[in-house]
């Protein structure tokens, strides 16, 4: 029989701001609800205003704070539960540093093109960082795309994706 700590797998969604990750990252709650496995979301925007003192958004701030939440992510994984992280994690070292800490990591690139991610803006972010807001991944700081995710969602609604990622969670 396997240990706990190795049934336990972080679920990494990255993309720019308002690419969809937290409705895909929904989409495979729901799944992984539907089948009788729990999950538990680390959504970084709540998480953010979850912790006391609020991170701030200073590249050392930034480091902190994804440091913070991969360990967070690999310690509820290491429970045996599988935990899926909407987060930019706009560096590749934030998702490498995760990727080690976890005892199964799966990484999903929520692909979606600047121009939609700014149509969309839900969080009118890219309208703020227009008008100075500093900092903001995809707007006045690079986004580090992936280079080998284990699956590539077109937007948060792509059911092919997630059945990929359900695959690799069974498997």
């Amino acid at each position: 029989m396997a240990s706990s700590a190795a049934t336990g797998v972080v679920v990494w969604i990255t993309g720019l701001p308002s690419s969809g990750k937290s409705t895909f990252a929904g989409r495979i709650q729901a799944r992984l609800r539907d089948g009788g496995r729990a999950a538990v979301v680390l959504d970084g925007d709540e998480v953010r205003r979850a912790l006391v003192p609020t991170p701030g958004y200073t590249p050392e701030a930034r480091d902190a704070f994804y440091a913070t939440l991969a360990r967070l992510a690999a310690l509820v994984a290491g429970q045996g539960l599988v935990v899926v992280v909407p987060a930019t994690a706009h560096r590749a070292a934030y998702r490498a540093e995760a990727r080690a800490l976890a005892p199964r990591f799966v990484e999903v690139y929520v692909a979606a093109p600047a121009e939609e991610c700014r149509r969309r803006d839900a969080k009118g972010l890219y309208a703020a960082a227009a008008t100075g807001l500093p900092g903001m991944p995809g707007a006045g700081v690079a986004y580090e795309p992936p280079e080998a995710p284990e699956v590539v969602a077109s937007g948060g609604q792509d059911d092919d994706a997630a059945e990929r990622v359900m695959g690799l969670l069974s498997s």
